[in-house]
């Protein structure tokens, strides 16, 4: 996994790297994140399988400051499995939600720069399995509607090519990966 990662990454860098440079993130600016995450706020008992997520932000208007204010949506899964040798059962967490954000573009000599930081209200879908049928944990995992915030930067190589860290609630309190701005 770890080798089809750094072989995918150095691809879309090679293939996507020119002398363009990336302007601030502005109005009518669509960025897409794909990424990878550390830690997690959710339940869960046993072996943590990583934290993937997509996450959009479309800029809807300029605001004073200077900045832009985008709204968009998040997609994340992840989930726990424990076992041993008479129990077997799984902890399934997907996240969907829509947020916004505020983007900083006040760095005129960092274009490619995008700070920005917002809000999430996202519904958690949790699904709990085991194979000795019992009833006690199916009923104290709930799903239900929370509201997140988050931090991010990303940071971009080309006009459309780049990479980004965010910090906050989702399936993962970190998460880092590719971002592509359209």
């Amino acid at each position: 996994m770890k080798k089809s990662f750094i072989i995918l990454f150095s691809l879309l860098f090679s293939i996507s790297y020119t002398e363009t440079k990336a302007q601030a993130f502005q109005k009518g600016t669509t960025a897409i994140n794909a990424g990878v995450g550390v830690g997690t706020a959710l339940g869960g008992y046993g072996k943590l399988r990583p934290a993937i997520s997509i996450s959009a932000d479309h800029g809807i208007w300029e605001v004073g400051g200077p900045g832009v204010v985008s709204l968009g949506g998040y997609v994340g899964k992840t989930g726990y499995k424990y076992s041993d040798s008479s129990y077997n059962a799984k902890w399934n967490y997907i996240i969907v939600g829509v947020r916004g954000a505020y983007h900083y573009n006040g760095f005129q000599n960092l274009p490619d720069l995008d700070l920005y930081g917002g809000a999430m209200l996202g519904y958690n879908i949790v699904k709990y399995t085991s194979d000795q049928n019992e009833d006690f944990f199916g009923k104290t995992y709930g799903s239900g509607i929370g509201l997140s915030g988050f931090l991010g930067t990303r940071y971009h190589f080309t006009e459309i090519f780049g990479v980004f860290a965010e910090l906050g609630y989702g399936v993962s309190v970190l998460s880092a990966g590719l971002t592509f701005k359209f």
